[in-house]
């Protein structure tokens, strides 16, 4: 019994050794090939520091104002391209110069609410040249009617 057992073990040794071999080798090339990716990757990348802001409670025909910063964490300019809106009651400005990695930039919204009345949420599209393009943030306002 012991013999078969001190077999069984030799085998398992002689067959296991090149499937563990392999396996480490593969799974080392897998994480090498992702981090060489995310090394190598070009481009501008937009990120802000906050997607969502909430203004709160405005009464009905007020404007209020919002700024966006935004930072280029990429490594290649970053071009603003277009900033589009879900309507007129919504406004943005922003800079077309470029914004240079690790610049940061900033977007401008305002929000105009006659006419408007209730919860509402406004979404803001940005076009851009960032390899995450196009990257949304938003604003959200309760509106209260005159008195």
């Amino acid at each position: 019994m012991a013999g078969k057992l001190l077999f069984l073990k030799e085998k398992w040794n002689k067959n296991m050794k090149p499937f563990i071999i392999y396996s480490l080798t593969f799974f080392l090339a897998l994480v090498l090939n992702f981090e060489t990716k995310a090394q190598t990757s070009n481009g501008p990348v937009l990120e802000f520091a906050e997607k969502s802001f909430e203004f709160g409670d405005i009464v009905q025909g007020d404007s209020v104002k919002h700024v966006f910063k935004f930072t280029n964490t990429g490594n290649a300019p970053l071009m603003l391209r277009e900033v589009l809106t879900t309507c007129g009651c919504t406004v943005p400005k922003f800079s077309k110069e470029p914004i240079m990695p690790g610049k940061e930039g900033e977007i401008l919204v305002k929000f105009n609410s006659e006419g408007k009345e209730g919860r509402l949420t406004k979404v803001i599209t940005i076009l851009s040249n960032a390899t995450n393009n196009p990257a949304r943030v938003n604003i959200v306002v309760n509106i209260q009617p005159k008195k």
